[in-house]
């Protein structure tokens, strides 16, 4: 087994770029722009048309995308019985791979899974799903992601209750004692950056926001710039 663990350094602000709101006719060149504006990670979402109402894409995206991806690839699975399809992913090339705790069946098992192949394992929670379902789960985590919008569709307006539900995802990781990133997925650009950082989250994902904008390169860099003025709560 060929190990990819990626280590998320302490207290860094990392910026992923969601390909959803990508041109998929032109994803590589999509890539390296967002790569030269400094993408710490590419954010791929996986939808089955079952947990959320939407189809995305499969393995041999995240396989194609991986030969030409020069950033670890942040595998989100939307997708009922996840589980089945670990295995998959990581052998397309993911390097973070997350489950939605309401699709999971047996979260810990699959958490373990994920871990046992040599990638870091993250939790998502929905919109309406309480950060205290993480309680039991949270020492085997290696990232938390909040989900800002209801997952489905790129281009959401951000929920602003996802602010104060950062901070009690924070809560509930120290109270076991983990220090692990929190990552934030839906809505986020400019105008949200800095608050969604000061109340914990330290992975940005942003699509409409990125490759929305004329340079997609120029609003990668515009997006960290914006998280530059937060002031952790």
């Amino acid at each position: 087994m060929t190990q990819r663990t990626v280590a998320v350094p302490p207290g860094t602000i990392q910026i992923a770029a969601s390909i959803l709101s990508a041109d998929f006719a032109e994803l590589g060149r999509d890539i390296a722009a967002v790569e030269r504006g400094g993408a710490d990670l590419i954010h791929i979402d996986v939808m089955d048309g079952h947990f959320v109402p939407n189809i995305t894409i499969g393995t041999p995206v995240v396989r194609a995308i991986k030969r030409v991806a020069t950033r670890p690839l942040d595998v989100h699975l939307m997708i009922e019985q996840p589980e089945r399809y670990v295995d998959d992913f990581v052998g397309a090339g993911a390097d973070l791979l997350s489950v939605h705790v309401e699709a999971a069946r047996h979260l810990h098992r699959t958490i373990a899974h994920i871990k046992s192949r040599g990638v870091l394992a993250g939790a998502v929670l929905n919109p309406s799903t309480p950060a205290s379902a993480l309680e039991e789960i949270a020492g085997e985590l290696d990232f938390v992601l909040v989900m800002s919008v209801n997952p489905g569709f790129g281009g959401q307006e951000f929920i602003p209750q996802s602010v104060e539900k950062l901070r009690r995802v924070r809560e509930v990781l120290a109270r076991g004692g983990c220090s692990v990133p929190i990552e934030i997925d839906g809505g986020i650009d400019h105008a949200n950056a800095a608050d969604v950082v000061a109340a914990g989250a330290t992975i940005l994902v942003a699509g409409n926001a990125i490759f929305g904008a004329a340079d997609p390169e120029a609003a990668t860099r515009a997006l960290r710039a914006a998280c530059g003025s937060a002031t952790r709560a």
